[in-house]
């Protein structure tokens, strides 16, 4: 499909160059999503398009995007230099998104219309970890993600672009105490902690699943492994120190789709 492109103008350019700040990307309700697969999971969810910026000379990465009616949002073309101001990609793939940021669910909200299992993330503060949670969440069937305060922007461009556009397709709840929303949640799933050295092995586990694990350096508080109904940790039989987040995650989802 040929689209119909426009020169992007200085003005936006520098608008959207900000965009790698949280600040920035909250008070504009906008963010970016770059790269074929991001933007293919955009275009088949019903997240809001603001405008679509293509580099012509990486045509053969992106014609073949289902883009339908392109009416719906302007489309602006960039050279290699202005792709650079925004972009994330050392050899981009010339294709990217501007989006409307929805608006967000509260946690009751989430919890009462989802039948599916919720990842629970306590202070991740990596992007690009986040941004593989949430493709490990979709993977699994997971309904969404709850972010505790304390925890990396979902929209942040590292953590988009990780997610594969995963993101497009997951229910996110950020910002929650967790202190005060445990207990809350657990009126509804079997709450799963994970541990990096006690518990139990993962196993299958009834179908309503929240799964809680922490950061990478310093795990679960102790206050927060109290409030969970099990603990499980992953055993191992080698001699590194221990697995990456994404890693224990993705073992720990899996098994929670077993019945």
């Amino acid at each position: 499909m040929k689209l119909d492109e426009h020169n992007i103008s200085q003005a936006q350019l520098k608008k959207w160059s900000k965009l790698d700040d949280a600040k920035t990307r909250r008070e504009e309700g906008i963010f970016l999503a770059e790269g074929v697969k991001v933007v293919e999971e955009l275009l088949a969810s019903d997240w809001e398009v603001n405008a679509l910026l293509i580099m012509p000379d990486k045509i053969k990465y992106w014609e073949k995007l289902p883009f339908g009616s392109v009416n719906k949002f302007p489309v602006y073309q960039l050279n290699r230099a202005q792709w650079q101001k925004i972009g994330q990609d050392r050899e981009p793939e010339g294709i990217m998104a501007v989006v409307r940021a929805k608006k967000l669910s509260s946690l009751s909200e989430a919890i009462s219309r989802t039948t599916g299992n919720f990842l629970i993330l306590h202070e991740i503060n990596n992007p690009r970890n986040l941004g593989a949670l949430m493709r490990s969440t979709h993977w699994f069937g997971f309904s969404g993600i709850i972010l505790s305060a304390n925890s990396a922007d979902y929209t942040n461009p590292k953590a988009v672009r990780a997610s594969m556009g995963s993101l497009f397709h997951l229910t996110i709840v950020p910002e929650v105490d967790l202190s005060t929303a445990l207990p809350e949640i657990k009126k509804s799933f079997l709450l799963i902690g994970s541990h990096i050295r006690k518990g139990l092995l993962p196993h299958a586990a009834q179908k309503r699943t929240a799964l809680l694990l922490g950061n990478e350096s310093h795990g679960l508080p102790e206050e927060l492994l109290k409030a969970t109904d099990e603990q499980w940790s992953i055993a191992g039989s080698g001699k590194a120190d221990s697995l990456s987040l994404p890693q224990a995650a993705a073992i720990m989802m899996y098994e929670c789709t077993k019945k």
